[in-house]
C-alpha cells in the first residue's frame, strides 16, 4: 500500500482495490471542543466521597484477606465521565475541579488537567475543604477564564459539565452571569459554549435548575441543559446523553471524491469508522461535516506491488 499519512480528523487509513476504510480520531462535529468537569464539594456531598473501608471478619483477618475497595461513590462516576468526554475533547485533556468548596462555598479547587486515557490512576476524594454553601457562579467564571486561555491553543467551542446535589445559593447571580456570557458569545469575545447541569438526589431544587436551563438568549438560544439523577450512580450516563444531544451540531456528513461526486452520505451521527468505495484514479476524498471540509489524499495504488515486496 502507498504511504499517505492520515490528516486530521482521521487517525488511520486503509485502501485496498478502491475500498477505503478511514478511522476518525475524534468526532469532527464537535471540532475544537474543550470540556471541563466541575463536581460539587459542598458539605452535603461528603458521604458520597467517603472511602468507607468494609470491615473484615475475624477469619478473613486471620487469612490476611485484603481489604475490599473503599466505596467512594463519586470516583467511578468521574472516571467514567472523564474517559468518555475525552473522546469529544479536542486534545483528550479535561479540566477537573471541585466547586462550592471552602467555608464560604465560593472556592473552586482545581484537581488538574487530566487525560481521559489515564483515568484509573486518578483519585477523587472530594475537596480538601468541603463548602458550607453552594455557590455556582465562581465555577462558571473559572471555566470562562480557562476557555479564553484555551482559545489561544485551538479551542473553538466549550462545554462545562457541572454536578450538584443541593440548592444553589446564587441562582440569580448565575442567571446574570449567563446573560453576560451569551452577550460575549454574540459579540465574538467568547466561543460558543454550553453548560450541562446534573442534579443528584432529593436535595436538589428542581424548579431552580429548570428556570436556569430554560432561559433563552438572543443570538445564542439555550446556554444550559439539565437533568436530575436519583442517585450518584446515574450521573455519568446522564452526562453522556446530555453532551451527545447538545454537542453534536451536525447530523452526519458527506464524503466526496476529488471530482466532487458524492460517494457516501451519513444521516444521523457519524460512525467512528467510515467505509466507502472510491472511483479508479481518485487521488483524494473529502469529508464534509457541518460546513467544514477535510480532504484526505489517497495512496497511489500503482506502488502496491513494490510496497508488498518491501514488507
Amino acid at each position: 500500500m502507498g504511504h499517505e499519512k492520515p490528516v486530521e480528523p482521521f487517525s488511520d487509513l486503509h485502501v485496498e482495490e478502491g475500498k477505503v476504510r478511514a478511522v476518525l480520531l475524534h468526532d469532527p462535529t464537535v471540532e475544537g471542543l474543550d470540556v471541563a468537569i466541575y463536581m460539587d464539594a459542598s458539605g452535603s456531598m461528603e458521604e458520597e466521597y467517603k472511602y468507607e473501608r468494609p470491615r473484615r471478619s475475624f477469619l478473613e483477618w486471620l487469612r490476611g484477606a485484603p481489604l475490599k475497595d473503599p466505596a467512594n461513590q463519586v470516583e467511578p462516576q468521574v472516571r467514567w465521565m472523564l474517559e468518555y468526554l475525552a473522546t469529544k475533547d479536542r486534545n483528550g485533556v479535561l479540566r477537573v475541579a471541585y466547586w462550592a468548596a471552602g467555608a464560604s462555598g465560593k472556592e473552586v479547587e482545581v484537581v488538574g488537567e487530566l487525560k481521559g486515557v489515564d483515568v484509573q490512576q486518578y483519585r477523587f476524594p472530594g475537596a480538601k475543604k468541603p463548602g458550607g454553601h453552594t455557590f455556582m457562579t465562581p465555577a462558571l467564571k473559572d471555566y470562562v477564564r480557562y476557555l479564553k486561555e484555551q482559545v489561544k491553543h485551538g479551542a473553538r467551542r466549550g462545554c462545562a459539565v457541572i454536578v450538584t446535589d443541593g440548592k444553589l445559593h446564587d441562582a440569580e447571580e448565575v442567571e446574570r452571569f449567563s446573560a453576560q456570557v451569551a452577550k460575549d458569545i454574540v459579540a465574538g469575545r467568547l466561543p460558543r459554549m454550553n453548560f450541562v447541569l446534573v442534579g443528584v438526589g432529593d436535595g436538589v431544587d428542581e424548579e431552580q435548575l429548570e428556570r436556569i436551563a430554560h432561559l433563552e438568549y438572543p443570538g445564542v438560544g439555550h446556554l444550559w441543559c439539565h437533568r436530575i439523577a436519583e442517585e450518584i450512580g446515574q450521573v455519568a450516563e446522564l452526562v453522556a446523553v446530555l453532551v451527545d444531544e447538545n454537542m453534536t451540531v451536525a447530523a452526519g456528513g458527506t464524503v466526496y471524491d476529488d471530482k466532487g461526486q458524492v460517494l457516501k452520505t451519513y444521516e444521523g451521527r457519524l460512525p467512528a469508522v467510515l467505509e466507502f468505495e472510491v472511483p479508479e484514479g481518485a487521488e483524494s476524498f473529502t469529508l464534509e461535516v457541518n460546513g467544514q471540509r477535510f480532504t484526505q489524499p489517497l495512496p497511489d495504488e500503482d506502488h502496491h506491488e513494490d510496497d508488498e515486496d518491501h514488507h
